[in-house]
């Protein structure tokens, strides 16, 4: 009792452990702040992608994809929480009175007096928790509802259930979804109706009697039955999953479609198993006027059995003793099926295969050598090795950097078209002098200028012939804005446009400096964006830099596959993204892909496994952005443009008759453009993508069969063969080439692959798809189906045997010397005169000089090889074009004639002893040294060559050169391996240094 004397009370004592009144504050305070930061982060988030996608005008899609998100999430949210919920209160409402409580449940008694305060909230707790966990699983599906409503039809029927396939693509996900929302919320219905009833006594484990109340016992039944009939509705959609379900099949990988044991087995059993589980379901609700559940109980017994032996059993039977004896008769119609269905979905159905012999059916070869020229424009500077000479010759500075691959693309001048290589000089903050938030976000914001070469021609240094370079760049390409803000490189935000002047590059009158005019980005002039920013990408500085005024402008997201994956997420991003000057702009242009893995009987491929290559094995950038990685149709449905200057993104309508395009179209009118809208300048900048050359080649290599029996056989089944040029493992890259098919009157520019045989490295196919986009042409396959009866040398057996001949390996050996590196080229295959001619570059990185020269050019045609300075030389030789013949071995190498080997063999030993000289000389900086042995390796060079003439002369064949050494005239002696610029200068760089 409390004292209630009158006496004088004294100071008041807390209670032992709790915190004072300021302590309680102080922790209420810290609580709501912690609550207001969370809630502002939260807030960041979403605001600075609203005012990202207000900045390039693509807010339709953010808010199509909002709206849809919070739809779907509150729907479904609430359909969970109110089903749960409701049942846990029936469960509740239907309990039976506790006068006779047995010890089962007097031992739950103090649970229900435990909660009984706290009922109601405990109900809300649980609804909201399965509430929130559903809608934030259904607003996952929001791609897959935007498809079902706004899908439209393809106009084309499955062989197997006749509908459109549209249904299968658009319409069986959504179902499926809708199902398995179905199952999830009866099981944690039943869970929660089966715990409310068993903590108010309707359910009994260890109490004699009935085990349930006949109230339990109906509510039970109904959700019982509830889920049953789903079962039976998962039954019936099973039975078109058929067309679209993946299986293994020896005949092929991520098989597609029905086979003979599921049309015959399956398909019946399926139907058999939705009557029963309609019979099964009904037997279930029954029990609210019986009140037993003998009979339901029976029938899920009976159904559980016939799933087993009618589902499972019995298609094993029917494979087994139905099949196996005769699996090629019994499967052909569905294979052909399978056939037919894989072509359309992606697009392979008009490939055009052509007998080729492999051989020339010209006796004089040298009527050949001018027919070359007009056949292909073999491209001598291989854009993924020469990125840095590029760099070397054309960086200027250490803040600017060229990509690792670089580009191939077309260019007019004097009406004359020319496969031109070439790169971006972009932003490289790995070269900036200071690294600081100032420079690093304010003081260097974007690259400067293109910079291109021939790609059919070198220098007599080995460099690149450039028609667009030095800084500000000028050339062949005219007046355009230099400046890229938005590049493959450009991976950090910038601030621009504000009081910080940016630096442009510098020269001999110092720094040249601008200010972005442009009105990308998002204004950073709003306290509540700069703090938005500040807490979004985690640096204070944002929200109180002076740095920062009237006028900034954040610009981030600026890759161009990005940008494009932002605005469109619905879209499947080829990797590699070029630049083309367009209209006076640098222009990033990127394929893109619609794609979906509901296309019935379409084998599915994973892309990407079917796009790797040595190319994205060591250059992540180059991969494949997908929205689905299994597919089984694909369209490349839209070319996108992003601006290097502003980053406006425009998406054009490609593929006009795609009807996945069509309903992403309906979903977000007004993003894409029509094809008309695309200029006749950009136009001629477009090409054929690779990614989805790679996806159909792969498929090609066993689908390019139409006959059933030959592909269950297995016996024309190719492959893409490794990259023979390094040891990787991985596949060839495909490459583009100006070149002329045997039924083409002209060069077009080309994608090109070869395949070989399952297993073995000889020719079995060239594959070559029209690339020029204003060509009607535009997309057509063709390939050229080599003899099986006779053998034709693969890419990997022509490098064998490049790398395996004797005089061509001594000569590799002497560019090796030192600490020389040297590197193959792209294997170029080019159809000639029935033949194949086979062309490839090979680069040296010299000591002292790290980067790549072209230094020699590998050609072979009918087994006659040649390795020579040059393209010309090396084609001359090959096809004596040159007065003389090239002396062809059996084993398809040339080889020096008898008379005039000694003499050439002790020029070339004084060359490798002069070039050994060289590269010690080079190592202790002794000039005086160096100089006097070069001078010796060019007169042992020039002894070498008259030797050879001699030889030549006297009626021997000559070897491309003597022994395959660096000639005089190509400046190679003064850097194969050993000058330390490419113009044999003693500068340790031919450019200024950042």
């Amino acid at each position: 009792m409390p004292d209630r004397g009158g006496g004088p009370t004294g100071p008041r004592i807390r209670a032992a452990g709790r915190p004072s009144r300021r302590v309680r504050t102080l922790l209420m305070t810290l609580g709501v702040l912690a609550v207001l930061g969370m809630a502002f982060s939260m807030f960041a988030g979403f605001w600075t992608n609203w005012l990202w996608y207000r900045s390039v005008h693509y807010s339709s899609v953010f808010t199509t994809t909002l709206w849809t998100k919070i739809g779907l999430f509150c729907v479904f949210g609430l359909l969970m929480a109110a089903a749960v919920g409701f049942n846990i209160w029936l469960a509740h409402r239907l309990r039976p009175p506790l006068s006779a409580m047995s010890m089962e449940q007097q031992s739950l008694d103090r649970y229900r007096m435990g909660i009984a305060p706290y009922k109601r909230w405990l109900l809300l707790a649980v609804t909201a928790l399965v509430g929130l966990i559903a809608g934030a699983s259904a607003a996952g599906q929001w791609r897959t509802w935007l498809m079902w409503v706004n899908g439209v039809p393809f106009h084309q029927k499955d062989p197997q259930f006749h509908l459109d396939v549209s249904f299968y693509a658009f319409d069986l996900p959504w179902y499926r979804f809708l199902l398995g929302f179905g199952f999830a919320t009866a099981i944690l219905s039943l869970i929660a109706a089966a715990l409310t009833h068993y903590l108010y006594g309707g359910l009994r484990v260890t109490s004699p009697g009935a085990r349930a109340t006949g109230a339990a016992t109906g509510h039970l039944s109904v959700l019982l039955g509830f889920f049953v009939a789903l079962k039976a509705v998962a039954y019936w959609l099973d039975r078109y999953g058929l067309a679209v379900k993946s299986s293994d099949f020896k005949a092929t990988d991520n098989w597609t479609g029905l086979r003979y044991v599921d049309a015959n087995a399956y398909l019946p059993a399926k139907t058999i198993l939705f009557c029963i589980a309609v019979i099964c379901a009904l037997l279930f609700f029954a029990t609210l006027w019986r009140r037993t559940w003998q009979l339901p109980v029976i029938g899920f017994g009976l159904m559980v059995l016939s799933a087993i032996l009618i589902g499972g059993l019995y298609p094993a039977i029917v494979q087994k003793f139905q099949v196996q004896p005769n699996e090629q008769a019994k499967e052909a119609p569905y294979v052909q099926k399978n056939l037919k269905a894989t072509r359309e979905a992606y697009g392979i159905d008009d490939t055009e295969v052509s007998e080729y012999t492999g051989k020339s059916t010209t006796a004089d070869k040298t009527k050949l050598r001018g027919d070359v020229d007009a056949t292909a424009s073999i491209r001598i500077m291989d854009p993924n090795i020469v990125s840095p000479t590029f760099q070397q010759a054309q960086q200027m500075w250490n803040y600017y950097a060229f990509p690792t691959n670089l580009d191939v693309d077309r260019y007019t001048k004097d009406g004359k078209v020319q496969d031109t290589v070439l790169g971006l000089r972009e932003l490289n903050l790995d070269g900036v002098p200071k690294n600081n938030w100032i420079n690093d976000h304010f003081r260097y914001t974007h690259g400067y200028g293109v910079v291109a070469a021939k790609g059919t021609e070198a220098d007599s240094q080995g460099q690149p012939v450039f028609t667009e370079s030095d800084l500000p760049s000028t050339g062949d390409l005219g007046t355009y804005q230099q400046r890229v803000y938005y590049g493959e490189k450009t991976t950090t935000y910038s601030i621009v446009g504000g009081p910080q002047k940016e630096i442009d590059y510098s020269d001999d009158s110092g720094e040249k400096t601008t200010s972005y005019a442009g009105k990308s980005g998002v204004s950073l002039s709003s306290p509540i964006n700069r703090a938005a920013y500040a807490v979004a990408f985690n640096e204070p500085q944002i929200l109180y830099s002076g740095a920062i005024g009237e006028g900034s402008r954040i610009l981030y997201n600026r890759t161009p596959k990005e940008r494009v994956e932002a605005v469109a997420p619905w879209l499947t991003i080829d990797g590699d993204a070029y630049p083309a000057v367009v209209d006076h702009r640098i222009q990033w242009i990127v394929d893109a892909y619609t794609t979906t893995n509901g296309y019935p009987y379409a084998s599915r491929t994973t892309l990407g496994d079917t796009t790797a290559d040595s190319l994205t094995a060591t250059n992540n950038s180059r991969a494949v952005v997908a929205q689905q990685n299994q597919v089984n149709y694909i369209r490349n449905s839209v070319k996108a443009t992003v601006d290097a200057y502003t980053g406006a993104v425009k998406l054009y309508q490609w593929d006009t008759q795609d009807p996945v395009l069509k309903t992403w179209m309906k979903a977000f009118p007004g993003t894409v453009e029509p094809r008309s809208a695309i200029s006749q300048s950009l136009m001629d900048h477009l090409r054929y993508p690779q990614d989805l050359f790679k996806v159909q080649r792969e498929l090609l290599t066993r689908y390019h069969v139409t006959d059933a029996q030959t592909f269950l056989t297995g016996s024309e089944v190719w492959q893409v063969p490794d990259d023979p040029t390094n040891k990787s493992g991985n596949a060839v890259p495909p490459y583009y080439l100006s070149m002329k098919m045997p039924d083409q009157s002209a060069q077009a520019f080309s994608l090109s692959t070869t395949f070989t045989p399952n297993g073995r490295n000889n020719l079995s196919a060239f594959m070559s798809v029209d690339s020029e986009a204003g060509s009607p042409d535009y997309g057509k396959i063709r390939i050229l189906k080599l003899p099986t009866s006779t053998t034709v040398d693969g890419p990997k057996q022509v490098q064998s045997k490049f790398n395996s001949e004797q005089d061509i390996a001594a000569a590799i050996k002497l560019l090796k010397g030192g600490d020389s590196e040297v590197e193959y080229g792209n294997l170029l295959t080019v159809p000639l005169d029935g033949g194949l001619l086979y062309a490839e570059p090979v680069y040296v990185r010299g000591a002292g000089v790290k980067y790549p020269l072209l230094r020699k050019v590998l050609v072979t045609y009918e087994g006659k090889t040649a390795f020579e300075d040059t393209l010309d030389e090396a084609l001359n030789k090959v096809f004596g074009a040159d007065g003389s013949d090239t002396g062809s071995s059996d084993n398809g190498t040339t080889t020096p004639p008898a008379s005039g080997n000694a003499t050439v063999q002790e020029a070339l030993n004084d060359a490798q002893k002069a070039f050994e000289a060289g590269q010690e000389a080079l190592k202790k900086g002794d000039w005086t040294a160096y100089g006097k042995a070069q001078a010796d390796l060019q007169d042992a060079l020039k002894r070498a060559e008259e030797a050879q003439s001699k030889a030549a002369d006297k009626g021997g064949a000559g070897t491309a050169s003597p022994s395959g050494s660096p000639s005089a005239g190509t400046g190679a002696s003064a850097t194969a391996g050993a000058a330390p610029s490419a113009g044999a200068s003693a500068s340790p760089s031919p450019s200024p240094s950042g």
